[in-house]
This record gives C-alpha cells, sequence and structure tokens, in this order.
C-alpha cells in the first residue's frame, strides 16, 4: 500500500516537473517564480563586468553583476542589505526598449540610470525608495540599466548625457 502510494506520487511529481519545464520554456512560469523571490534564494553567481561613466568631474568606475535573464532581471537588487559605493548591476536589453524598474523588495535606495542605446544616460531615478512598488520609467528606448547605491549619481556628477563605456555600448 505504501509503496503504491509513494510510485503514485513520484508519477504526480514527474507530471508536474515535466508540466512546470514545458511553461518555462513558454517563459510564463519563470517570471512568476522570479516574483516570488525570498531571501532564502538570492541572486548568486552572476558575472561581473567593469561600467565606467565619463562626467564633468572624471571617469566613475563601477564592477558590476550582469542580469542577464529575464529571472535574473526580475530579482536584480532585492533583499540586498547594502552595496558597496563602487558597485552595481547592469540590465543589458536586447531588444532594446522603454523600461521602468520599481523598489518591490528592495532594501536598499538606489539610483537607476537608464541608459540609451547609443551609450549615454537618458535618464536617472535618483535615490530611489525602498519598498516602493511605484514604476520609474526611463522617458525613452534603453539598451540597459545601471543600478547604483542611492545619492551616489549625485556625489560623482552623473547627469544624463553623460558617456557609459561598457562592450555593450557601441565605441564612440
Amino acid at each position: 500500500m505504501i509503496s503504491t502510494i509513494v510510485r503514485r506520487f513520484g508519477l504526480v511529481a514527474a507530471a508536474l516537473a515535466a508540466l512546470a519545464g514545458i511553461l518555462g520554456a513558454a517563459g510564463a512560469p519563470a517570471v512568476a517564480l522570479a516574483a516570488k523571490a525570498s531571501p532564502t534564494t538570492p541572486n548568486v553567481g552572476l558575472a561581473t563586468d567593469v561600467v565606467e561613466i565619463q562626467t564633468m568631474r572624471g571617469r566613475a568606475r563601477f564592477t558590476v553583476e550582469l542580469a542577464v535573464t529575464p529571472i535574473q532581471q526580475e530579482r536584480g537588487l532585492m533583499f540586498r542589505k547594502s552595496l558597496a559605493p563602487d558597485r552595481g548591476m547592469l540590465f543589458p536589453f536586447k531588444p532594446v526598449r522603454p523600461a521602468a524598474f520599481w523598489m518591490k523588495n528592495t532594501l536598499i535606495p538606489l539610483d537607476i540610470i537608464y541608459i540609451a542605446p547609443s551609450g549615454k544616460v537618458l535618464s536617472i531615478a535618483r535615490n530611489a525608495v525602498p519598498h516602493d512598488e511605484t514604476p520609474l520609467p526611463s522617458g525613452g528606448v534603453v539598451g540597459a540599466v545601471l543600478e547604483i547605491p542611492g545619492g551616489r549619481a549625485s556625489q560623482l556628477g552623473i547627469l544624463p548625457g553623460d558617456r557609459v563605456f561598457n562592450k555593450i555600448f557601441p565605441k564612440p
């Protein structure tokens, strides 16, 4: 009797896993799973890169984690308790598109820098408020978004029109 229950449960579990795999390929559940992200499922193991921004005051350099997949992008910097002043997260978009970020489950203030496909800063949402679910729109088409600690854009003099350097942007 117990072995029959175990086998039935195993078949149901296998069927559910297969269904999840099929739906996951379509993209729907991946977003749903990411939206249910919790502190016990961190966005770990992301590749890193360097982003530099040329401002009127000089070059600002950040070591960034790359959020490339939809799940990584949905998760972003949620549940992080701190972010060093020279760190951030880069969200490259292919295809390019208008974007809007929010701060759901984000514990620290962030500056959200929207970058045009040309590599120029399009707009900045400064000191985005932790946990705020209000969408913060880019104001146009972007090739990437850079999140850095809240207040750093002002400290470094980062403004719309400044040039961003990374391999995802064309060389000037």
